[in-house]
Formats: C-alpha cells, structure tokens, sequence
C-alpha cells in the first residue's frame, strides 16, 4: 500500500486545479476492501482548457515529470483511451491519468464519485465501489491477473456494491458470467 506522503503528492495537487477527478484502480480497491501494495495512483480526470493549464502549473516541472502541453492535448483530442503520465521525480511515484474522453462508463461514474479520507489526513474524490468492480472485472477479463478478483471480493465484503447500478452496465459490458463466477467463489 502506498504511504499516505505518495499519494498526497498528487491529490493536493488535482484538487487544486479545479477540474472533475476521481481516484481509482489500486488506491480504491485499498479504500474500499483492504490493503496491498501498489505502485501508482490511477486517476480519472476530465479536462478543459482552463484546468489543462490548472494542472500544468500545479505539477512543476522541477518536481515532476510532466508531458509537454501538446502531448497531453493531444490524449484529450481522443475521444477514448487519452492517458498520460505524473511522475515525481525524488520518489518516482507515478500517476497514471487517464482522461474522460467520451467513454460513458466515465460519464456515469464522475457525478458518484465519493470524497473519502485516507489515514485520516487526506480528503481525496475517489470513485464509486461499483466503477472499481465494473473496471476489475474489464481488466480481469484481459488479463486474468489473480489481483482483480481478490480486489473485487474484498470491496464486495468491506464496502458493499449496489447491485442494482452494476446490473446494466454488466450487460453493457458482458461481464454478468464473470460477476456472477466471482461471487460465487467468494
């Protein structure tokens, strides 16, 4: 699990721009089931012009590796996948960012996001349970890393998913057998 100093060097920061964002991927699994190591901060985060600058400015070069501008312009011209990266140069703690795009699974989760505390000490939008499970069960499915399933049984048993809000986007994205072959083995 990543010290709470790891990730706070990212989360000020994208609070500070202004612009929707939510942490996901690892870091929710941790707040939402139970804790193990990871070695990034996934964030969804959706950009405009005035908080592509916002971003740019609160992410120093000095401090961080940052692309230039015309990079990440470039990841918000594409309608899915955009995605770049945060890197602080000291620790090499990495931020992987992807932007919203036109991807409606992002577009259902960014209004339910939750602010949630980490360690007590940091305040972060984190998203929903249910868009941590649907995503896992996705990278399951590619992958079949043995991390995903273990994620998804311990959100399930310490945070809870509504199961209603899963069940269209399970059909959507056929991963009803998968969701339906998890549960059972948990």
């Amino acid at each position: 699990m990543p010290a709470p100093d790891e990730v706070s060097l990212f989360v000020g920061r994208l609070e500070s721009t202004g612009a929707p964002y939510m942490i996901t991927g690892a870091t929710a699994a941790i707040l939402y089931g139970q804790p193990r190591v990871t070695n990034d901060l996934d964030v969804v985060i959706s950009l405009n012009d005035a908080t592509r600058t916002a971003l740019l400015s609160a992410f120093p070069e000095s401090e961080f590796y940052v692309p230039p501008e015309s990079v990440i312009r470039a990841e918000q011209a594409r309608r899915q996948r955009g995605h770049f990266n945060l890197i602080h140069h000291e620790s090499g703690y990495k931020a992987d960012v992807y932007l919203t795009g036109s991807d409606p699974l992002h577009a259902w989760a960014l209004p339910l996001r939750r602010r949630l505390s980490w360690d007590g000490n940091l305040t972060m939008t984190v998203a929903p349970p249910e868009y941590v499970v649907l995503r896992k069960l996705e990278f399951f499915r590619e992958g079949q890393s043995a991390k995903h399933p273990v994620d998804i049984r311990a959100i399930r048993e310490v945070t809870g998913v509504d199961e209603t809000m899963l069940a269209p986007w399970l059909e959507r994205m056929g991963l009803g057998a998968l969701w339906r072959e998890i549960k059972a083995e948990g």
